[in-house]
């Protein structure tokens, strides 16, 4: 449990400190690669054994690290085209209800219970996710030509947590979860520094120490928010469906409550009733384990 904890809070530092761009007028791109880089480096730090790229290369997990590092960029990168075309609240509502994808994928891969709480709360918990994502009374609003963006984000955030899971399952040794976590940053990194060298080439590249700072205070947390998550995915007496559900429901809850305490954010009717929702959402998975 101390590792799902850990993941909550290292999670939502990261949306804090995405905050604290729009504030301080960071350039979230730039901020981002070198996040991946910072990330990246944190897990070889953190790998126990010598760095030995010709074992990492054979390992069955490699090649699986490569094409989720690249959907990592990507799905970020859809995730910033979402917000501009569709709003923050869209963006958000298909990051988190993400989750179902997942949830399913471990039910009918890994024959996980489904006990009536656990199903009621993961319902709840769907539920709350999109009550505490809305901004607006009138909820959320998708225009036909740019249904596909938040459609992808959800594919694309589903995709990587099952991903974790499957390949935490299969495939990465306990002592090699750091050395994993580093190779998909490392490919995410690799992918966005080309895009910088093509910005570079563009003219259109203005690199600031202020988006490099920016970059290495969210690459930390954001190592550890997936290191803990794996980590959390171990734990024998939790399965996927029930890890998943209490992480993203957890997150979304913690961000909000650090929005209202640390940067004054108003909330409606609805997002106190999806707070609600997401307190008994929770409460009713964990007492189903």
């Amino acid at each position: 449990m101390i590792y799902l904890i850990l993941s909550v809070l290292a999670s939502s530092l990261i949306f804090i400190i995405f905050k604290l761009f729009s504030k301080y007028n960071v350039d979230t791109l730039q901020a981002i690669i070198i996040n991946y880089v910072v990330a990246s480096i944190s897990g070889l730090i953190a790998y126990s054994e010598p760095i030995d790229l010709t074992y990492v290369s054979k390992q069955g997990w490699f090649y699986g690290a490569m094409i989720l590092g690249v959907v990592f960029i990507s799905v970020f990168n859809l995730m910033a085209i979402t917000t501009q075309r569709n709003g923050l609240s869209v963006a958000a509502v298909a990051t988190k209800m993400s989750l179902a994808i997942p949830i399913i994928f471990g039910i009918l891969m890994y024959n996980e219970s489904t006990g009536i709480l656990k199903i009621i709360g993961i319902m709840i918990a769907l539920i709350a996710v999109y009550l505490t994502s809305m901004k607006t009374a009138e909820g959320v609003s998708i225009t036909k030509k740019n249904l596909i963006f938040p459609l992808l984000v959800f594919l694309g955030s589903g995709i990587i947590d099952t991903s974790l899971k499957f390949f935490e399952t299969n495939f990465v040794a306990k002592n090699d979860v750091p050395v994993f976590s580093a190779t998909i940053f490392g490919f995410a990194a690799i992918i966005g520094v080309f895009t910088l060298l093509y910005k570079a080439i563009k003219g259109n590249l203005r690199l600031s120490i202020k988006n490099v700072i920016a970059g290495i205070g969210l690459g930390i947390p954001n190592y550890f928010s997936i290191y803990f998550l794996i980590q959390a995915l171990r734990h024998e007496n939790m399965d996927s469906s029930t890890v998943f559900t209490i992480n993203n429901v957890a997150i979304l809850l913690v961000s909000t409550i650090a929005g209202i305490i640390l940067f004054k954010e108003k909330l409606i009717l609805k997002n106190w009733i999806g707070i609600t929702l997401a307190i008994l959402s929770i409460i009713l998975v964990a007492f189903s384990i």
